[in-house]
């Protein structure tokens, strides 16, 4: 009897260091293919003064054991996305006004800024994710959002000086500045679009994804109401099979830190989440359905 419970030790060490030798090797090798893959030059994030590859989220998050980050194409949304840099360790989220959040599950914090207001909220974590791609590419022609009214508000309008005036339902540009192509107007640009956007009117702006087998980084989930919310796909990995899988990206109200989701749905794949998840993609706090995955046009 001894001899066997002394077996059946030695056959559970053997089988727990085989398997975490295994998860160690899958980390490491997903190390090597963050750094051989990374196309940025430079620091592509302009909050951030110093940025560190070791920091990123395609650094500190590997997909689960069996399955490979899909490629990307170099200096896109996808891959800006991927390498967006993670807070160390897996602090708390904290509010705009620096108090604590209600804690969902969460797998790490995006190192930038939440702003001093109540602002940047669900959507509003989307547009700034989106906007600072864009403004990173110069590819200023392309930052533009509407309020919920319909008004089109747009980048280039605002850094020649020209301000909305809003009074309810009614908005008039004024010229009330001089040009200011710097990252402060920038965020203050955003700033503005945070306080008459929301997922209401961001969803309009979005096309359907029929297929989810076509699910790209970059799509997000959204509902548009008041209150709705939204979240977005930030990196995509897939198996042998094709199978794959997606890690999420949230704000929430109020205002607070773009944090990682967490699955607790399916510890084995958490964080990621499974593209196979049927009608209904249930994420802590809130419920999408497959209809509700929509991409920027």
């Amino acid at each position: 009897m001894e001899i066997l419970v002394i077996f059946l030790f030695l056959f559970i060490f053997a089988f727990l260091g085989f398997y975490f030798q295994k998860i160690s090797y899958w980390k490491t090798e997903n190390l090597s293919f963050c750094k051989e893959n990374c196309g940025f030059e430079g620091n592509p994030y302009f909050w951030l003064p110093n940025y560190n590859i070791k920091n990123s989220l395609c650094s500190q998050i590997a997909p689960p054991y069996g399955y490979q980050r899909i490629s990307v194409k170099k200096n896109s949304f996808e891959e800006w996305l991927r390498y967006l840099p993670l807070k160390e360790g897996n602090p708390p989220i904290l509010l705009y006004n620096g108090k604590k959040a209600y804690q969902f599950p969460h797998q790490g914090i995006i190192d930038i800024d939440i702003g001093s207001k109540n602002l940047q909220q669900c959507a509003d974590a989307i547009i700034r994710l989106r906007a600072e791609y864009l403004f990173t590419k110069k590819d200023y022609q392309k930052i533009h959002f509407n309020f919920v009214s319909g008004f089109k508000s747009s980048y280039l309008r605002w850094r020649e000086g020209f301000r909305p005036i809003v009074v309810g339902d009614l908005v008039k540009e004024i010229k009330l500045a001089s040009f200011d192509d710097s990252w402060k107007s920038f965020r203050e640009y955003l700033n503005s679009v945070f306080n008459y956007a929301n997922t209401f009117s961001l969803e309009k702006e979005m096309v359907s994804v029929k297929d989810i087998n076509e699910i790209k980084i970059g799509d997000i989930f959204i509902q548009g109401g008041f209150p709705g919310h939204t979240t977005i796909v930030v990196d995509l990995a897939e198996n042998e099979r094709g199978e794959k899988v997606f890690l999420l990206a949230q704000s929430n109200r109020p205002a607070q830190d773009i944090h990682i989701l967490k699955n607790p749905n399916n510890f084995r794949l958490s964080p990621w989440y499974s593209a196979n998840f049927g009608e209904i993609l249930k994420i802590p706090g809130w419920t999408f359905k497959m209809t509700d995955l929509k991409r920027f046009q």
